[in-house]
């Protein structure tokens, strides 16, 4: 029975549909993993993403009584059985997160809002400990949504976070990176609708491509866009839905498992000091940076 690692999030470790568990080097101990897209597919397609078979599209209809077994059972066996000591480092052996993340983007689940009602009821009736969250991993494309936005309102009455995908903040940027088309007004009015519904942190991938690390217009085009929403969120865009609404912090980190894409050959990753002198930028404007 092979022992978790961080260089190690295979969908089927623990040989069910949509839980799996993880060693996350962002939280600091398992993670419990919800996989909405078994099918692989997703609306953006990042060229860094591990999925194999990716294809275009949403998560398929999801059952929900499958999905409620599954978590009661495996959350059973992390509190109860022996599946941290046997298949757990020392080190990593508690339950940080229940995350919905998996193949693709988990709020194109048309039963988005249920799933996050199903975690809430879990975690309360398995009287789970207070610091466990409820995480969701969202590229927030469809943030602006009125399912999404009551299923990530509801997140924040249960120690709930967002983790928003942000890997570049400009047009040409997405384009190259995650193979989507957006303005950038767009993704900063779906970043504030996450900031006003609940605790929210930007996720950041940063890596070199044929060998060149992110631009100093990627730089700039990044700390302008936080300079935006934080002028944004300290004015009167947003209406908070939680005391103290504003951005948690950025969660900057490097690739650390391989791409499963066309483009794998042609990234690598970038050096913990590389990855902290752009830390040390962001945090001039008084903004929380977690280097992992």
């Amino acid at each position: 029975m092979n022992t978790l690692n961080m260089s190690d999030h295979s969908r089927d470790s623990a040989g069910l549909h949509y839980v799996y568990p993880v060693i996350s080097r962002r939280a600091g101990g398992v993670s419990v993993g919800i996989n909405l897209n078994p099918n692989n597919a997703c609306n953006w397609r990042c060229i860094y993403c591990q999925v194999p078979n990716l294809t275009r599209g949403a998560a398929p209809p999801i059952d929900l009584v499958v999905l409620e077994q599954e978590l009661k059972s495996f959350l059973h066996e992390l509190i109860h059985g022996d599946f941290m000591t046997q298949r757990v480092p020392l080190e990593a052996r508690r339950i940080n997160d229940i995350a919905l993340s998996g193949n693709g983007e988990p709020t194109s689940a048309a039963e988005f809002v249920q799933v996050i009602e199903l975690v809430a009821r879990l975690r309360r009736d398995l009287a789970l400990p207070s610091h466990i969250k409820i995480v969701l991993i969202t590229n927030g494309s469809l943030l602006h949504q009125k399912n999404v936005q009551q299923g990530v309102r509801l997140m924040t009455k249960h120690n709930g976070e967002v983790w928003f995908k942000l890997d570049r903040a400009s047009q040409a940027g997405m384009l190259l990176v995650n193979s989507t088309v957006s303005s950038m007004e767009k993704v900063k009015k779906n970043v504030l609708h996450a900031i006003s519904l609940c605790p929210t942190w930007l996720q950041t991938c940063w890596f070199a491509l044929d060998g060149q690390p992110p631009s100093k217009q990627d730089e700039e085009d990044y700390l302008n866009f936080l300079r935006e929403v934080q002028n944004a969120s300290a004015g009167n865009d947003i209406v908070p839905l939680w005391d103290n609404a504003k951005l948690k912090g950025v969660l900057l980190y490097s690739l650390a498992r391989p791409s499963l894409q066309a483009e794998a050959l042609r990234l690598s990753a970038l050096s913990e000091q590389q990855l902290e002198v752009f830390a040390k930028r962001i945090r001039k404007l008084g903004v929380v940076v977690q280097v992992a």
